[in-house]
């Protein structure tokens, strides 16, 4: 889940303190009371953070300017990417090159490879200290069951103290929790801004009312979770006169394990190996088949 907590700058899930919930009237009453549940299900996904498998897998990423598909490699060293397709077509080969070049100068630069293993490092760090957040953030009901899953609606915690601007971000935060009822894992979450929310009385910035995001995720083994889309959507303003939009959507597939020992060298070795296959497939002949690199990625 690194992309949605780096994205936006933390978000999300859970509650604690709510012992006294009650669901909705004509609903049975759940086995758990949802504050348990709820804890349950990060416990769950903090020993995921630090004991999770690595994988390939490929993206496809939607911008307003464009859409790309890349492949990814999960290594020790942190996750490295490659460009397979832009808005349908395959890279141009300049844009080949370019992408040769960005990933043999993270590969002989001890400065590149560290700023890149800090980055992740920074990253990791920061999932687990949001997650850890957010037991104590919002209050949760049961809202019914759902193709195998818990369903429960969040909101704010108004016993929760936010003195950070990451727990104010998190603490401002509306929607539905969906958990597979049998796993005790996070399948869907959807979120909105409920409340315009300021910083340093609107000097610093603001968080528009009416932002919102959804991440998907989906079983890839007996232990493993992947996000399978995401969806970010906010806009806010800056230092008073700086207005900035994020507009985030991502799906990803095709999730094949790999070794967990792999280092950022051999990452790189099996995207080169994609992208030589995919250049040697046959080419569809009807419209609407996926395309070489799609098929390659899938395999």
């Amino acid at each position: 889940m690194r992309v949605f907590w780096a994205t936006i700058g933390m978000l999300v899930v859970t509650h604690g303190i709510c012992c006294g919930q009650t669901p909705p009237p004509q609903q049975a009453e759940p086995a758990m009371p949802a504050a348990q549940l709820v804890r349950e299900v990060v416990y769950n996904e903090l020993n995921d953070h630090q004991e999770h498998g690595y994988w390939r897998y490929w993206i496809e990423r939607h911008t307003p300017q464009e859409t790309r598909l890349e492949n990814q490699i999960e290594t020790a060293q942190g996750p490295v990417t490659r460009l397979a397709l832009s808005n349908g077509h395959p890279i141009s080969t300049e844009t080949e090159q370019q992408e040769d070049a960005r990933l043999k100068r993270l590969l002989s630069s001890p400065v590149e490879q560290a700023r890149h293993i800090r980055d992740y490092a920074e990253d990791e760090e920061r999932i687990g200290h949001v997650v850890a957040l957010m037991p104590d953030a919002f209050v949760y009901q049961y809202a019914g069951e759902e193709n195998g899953c818990h369903k429960l609606t969040f909101s704010p915690n108004p016993n929760y103290p936010a003195h950070s601007i990451e727990a104010r971000i998190i603490h401002a935060m509306s929607g539905t929790l969906w958990v597979d009822a049998r796993m005790k894992r996070m399948v869907r979450l959807d979120g909105q801004v409920q409340e315009n929310l300021d910083f340093g009385f609107g000097l610093l910035g603001r968080l528009y009312k009416g932002g919102w995001f959804r991440i998907e995720r989906a079983q890839v083994s007996a232990t493993d979770w992947k996000t399978e889309r995401l969806e970010v959507h906010m806009a806010g303003r800056a230092l008073i006169v700086k207005s900035f939009t994020r507009e985030t959507s991502e799906r990803r597939g095709g999730f094949v394990p790999v070794p967990a020992g792999m280092n950022l060298a051999q990452g790189m070795a099996v995207l080169q190996q994609l992208q030589a296959e995919s250049q040697v497939a046959p080419k569809p002949e009807a419209k609407g088949l996926v395309t070489p690199t799609v098929l390659a990625l899938r395999r």
